[in-house]
């Protein structure tokens, strides 16, 4: 996690769930990319270097989720304009495909949960 940063209780309790049972938390392999993105922007700050925090993730037992071409495609053919994003595209793309809750910031992420697209929590 990146240093400072405060999870909500909401998401804060899901993430203890879910490590308490492994297989149930997962990482999409675009957020690899965008924790590169977010670093080398100066917009967050990890206690390792991008791809070694991406790597102690997994290492500590969340899976990596599946990004066939399925869920790309569908990631072009979500409805409701509001994700331009299309890193958030395929987030959401995954989400619905899995059935899997998001633990976000990202506020377009969280309106397009509020519209009942996905399932996602506030961190």
């Amino acid at each position: 996690m990146d240093r400072g940063a405060h999870l909500r209780p909401e998401a804060e309790t899901a993430l203890q769930e879910a490590q308490a049972e492994p297989g149930s938390a997962f990482l999409s392999p675009i957020t690899a990319w965008e924790i590169g993105m977010l670093v080398a922007k100066g917009r967050i700050v990890l206690s390792a270097p991008p791809l070694r925090w991406f790597e102690s993730a997994l290492e500590a037992g969340i899976g990596l989720a599946d990004l066939p071409p399925s869920v790309l495609v569908e990631s072009t053919q979500l409805e409701d304009a509001r994700l331009r994003d299309p890193a958030d595209r395929i987030l959401a793309a995954t989400a619905r495909a899995y059935g899997y809750r998001l633990v976000t910031r990202d506020r377009p992420l969280l309106d397009y949960a509020a519209a009942g697209h996905i399932s996602a929590i506030a961190c």
